[in-house]
């Protein structure tokens, strides 16, 4: 009887000290909620363009952002295309991706990241890949480019570098010397400067004047002939050729290079390509997406859009549409067929 007891007290003291101890931890700290100043959303952009002015550009959305929902804002401009979406893939709760088409395919097959919706520029929900040359050179085809240097602007870009090398892949083209440029800018430049023979950025079709019919898939990418010698800045800091606005990638350089459409033209022009993306992160919270979506869409009409993600020099967009997943399987097919991965991006 005596032992029972004894056991029976002992079994109290345990369990009384497993009481106390228990009190004594410290509490464990709940993980601030996602959106709050403690943990803010990380808003990712692609270095497509010059980093100070996205940086710029995206603090101006961050803030309209946080007027429209009270939320915390945070943008961020990887260094490449292969680190935003490797970002978002090792912050799946948190992320929002301003992505190409091919960085949302590559990161939608690694970890599940969503689309939402896509660009729309000038009316225009899709854009295409060019290749350009110095317009005094003597290349006339893409077989005229087997052997020569490349000026690419990021292994993970759709138009820079993804669809091109597709497009030479068609035509049995190897190009020499493939040189990494950085973004679309740098790589009209580097045609601009002698530094290669051609390179590959995007291509926006040119606005004409009112009254004559828009552009159209057929017709020539570049400003008509006659016109070349009038290109110039106007004092609204746009690059026109008379009536002609240019809007390809050879505009972002109109300020260091005002004779661009001079010295640089489009060799040739890819099929479509859907539009870069407005992405999440795969684990979002619903309730937040929809609440930025709104706040975005709102923000599309307000001037300060046009000094942020739709400024020409930033990424042109000039509206949001609704984007699907079965959208970029163009892009996808396209990455099979030259048989690009994430790990093999500038290789």
């Amino acid at each position: 009887m005596k032992s029972k007891r004894l056991l029976s007290v002992m079994a109290s003291i345990v369990l009384l000290l497993s009481i106390l101890l228990t009190a004594c931890q410290p509490k464990a700290t709940p993980e601030p909620e996602i959106g709050s100043p403690e943990h803010p959303i990380k808003v990712l952009f692609v270095p497509s363009v010059e980093a100070d002015v996205i940086t710029a550009g995206g603090k101006i959305m961050a803030d309209a952002l946080n007027k429209a929902t009270g939320l915390t804002f945070v943008v961020s401009v990887p260094t490449s295309y292969a680190a935003t979406i490797e970002e978002m893939c090792a912050s799946p709760k948190d992320t929002i991706g301003f992505i190409p088409g091919l960085g949302y395919v590559l990161a939608n097959q690694l970890c599940g990241v969503d689309v939402a919706y896509k660009a729309v520029r000038y009316g225009w929900d899709v854009y295409w890949a060019m290749i350009v040359v110095q317009r005094d050179s003597p290349y006339q085809t893409i077989a005229d480019l087997n052997g020569k240097k490349w000026g690419y602007t990021d292994p993970g870009s759709t138009s820079g570098y993804m669809v091109p090398m597709a497009m030479f892949k068609e035509a049995n083209i190897t190009p020499g010397e493939s040189v990494q440029t950085g973004g679309h800018n740098q790589a009209i430049k580097a045609v601009y400067n002698g530094e290669v023979d051609f390179a590959t950025a995007f291509f926006s079709p040119p606005l004409k004047p009112e009254g004559e019919p828009a552009w159209k898939p057929g017709d020539d990418p570049d400003i008509p002939a006659d016109l070349i010698e009038q290109c110039a800045v106007n004092a609204d800091d746009k690059l026109f050729c008379g009536e002609w606005r240019v809007l390809d990638a050879r505009a972002n350089i109109r300020a260091e290079a005002p004779d661009v459409v001079q010295k640089v033209r489009i060799l040739a022009i890819s099929p479509a390509i859907p539009n870069d993306t407005l992405s999440f992160g795969p684990e979002f919270p619903k309730e937040l997406r929809e609440k930025i979506v709104a706040a975005l869409l709102d923000f599309s009409k307000t001037e300060e859009w046009n000094q942020s993600i739709g400024n020409p020099d930033f990424y042109g967009w000039t509206g949001l549409s609704p984007a699907t997943d079965a959208e970029y399987d163009f892009v996808r097919k396209t990455v099979e067929a030259v048989g690009l991965t994430l790990e093999k991006l500038g290789e």
